[in-house]
């Protein structure tokens, strides 16, 4: 018997791509239903994250115009991660399956039905995996392979090119549900539930509209979220580099020392740089365990990670 399957799609002020999203994503679920992939209940589900523009509008409009698109809205803007997790929590409920995406179809749709075919394999968890970056300019794969080799380092495993697109099972996602914590980094948080996978290989495409919402700045700050949210490493790393730093400098200070009982005196600037040299890592150090501190602030106030203002879901119990 086929299940139902949501594919889950948070939305940014993507009024540009929604047209030529949904109607792509109409073509593909139908031809699931058609070869009995995936039951006629199966839907694109939009999660609109506070958008500017006149996404929601349009995601309203789909919904009301075809049986296969739903969505909701939230109340504030909350970030792409818990997007992700709204659209899933909502849906849990109604799919056996939900495939999670973003809303630019770069992520090859045709790997769907490669990945629905996982799942009935067995798998809880299907994971989309780039098969190369050949296509990538020097300054997308260069940073990406940075990411990787440095979580690795930190000791937080992750699947190499592998983003946001995946299939997880209901039960994955009830599981999912377990992680209250409110600094989300999905790629790394989902492989910690340890149900059985596999992995799906396409090829990433260009976006057909629109702007990318991947800044560096953006980039940059998922970098940091991965490391602090899943590794310490970094404090041991600055706890050692300070005691490191103050036997260099108390080496140079003896030397200094030295060479000042024996009538010669260093150039102050080796004593300025110095000065600096410590001043910078104490100033690290203090960031990284600020960034820390304030997860763990973060955590003890409990506060929901969204809000929905409005949904369709109810219309199709």
């Amino acid at each position: 018997m086929c299940e139902t399957l949501y594919l889950v799609i948070p939305c940014f002020n993507e009024e540009d791509v929604l047209p030529e999203t949904s109607r792509r994503l109409d073509i593909k679920i139908r031809y699931m239903i058609e070869q009995k992939l995936i039951s006629k209940n199966s839907k694109a589900f939009f999660v609109d994250d506070c958008s500017k523009d006149n996404t929601w509008k349009i995601i309203k409009q789909l919904h009301e115009e075809n049986e296969l698109f739903s969505g909701l809205s939230l109340a504030h803007n909350s970030g792409e991660q818990n997007a992700y997790i709204a659209g899933m929590m909502t849906v849990k409920e109604y799919a056996d399956m939900v495939i999670t995406m973003d809303a630019d179809l770069q992520d090859d749709i045709d790997a769907i039905d490669k990945m629905v075919i996982e799942y009935y394999a067995g798998n809880d968890i299907v994971y989309g995996v780039r098969s190369s970056r050949k296509n990538d300019s020097f300054v997308k794969r260069f940073p990406a392979k940075v990411f990787y080799k440095s979580m690795k380092m930190l000791g937080t495993e992750l699947i190499p090119d592998h983003s946001q697109y995946r299939l997880m099972s209901r039960r994955a996602i009830e599981a999912l549900s377990g992680y209250s914590e409110v600094n989300l980094f999905l790629p790394a948080l989902i492989p910690l539930l340890g149900f059985k996978n596999s992995v799906v290989y396409y090829e990433r495409k260009e976006r057909f509209a629109g702007e990318s919402k991947y800044s560096f700045w953006k980039l940059l700050s998922i970098f940091t979220e991965a490391i602090t949210s899943f590794s310490m490493k970094p404090i041991h790393f600055i706890y050692n580099l300070g005691i490191l730093s103050l036997l260099i400098f108390t080496g140079i200070l003896i030397y200094t020392i030295i060479q000042a009982i024996n009538g010669k005196v260093e150039d102050w600037l080796l004593i300025l740089a110095s000065v600096w040299a410590v001043g910078g890592t104490v100033l690290l150090a203090v960031g990284i365990v600020g960034e820390y501190v304030g997860k763990t602030y973060s955590e003890t106030k409990k506060r929901p990670r969204y809000l929905i203002s409005e949904s369709f879901l109810d219309e199709h119990k």
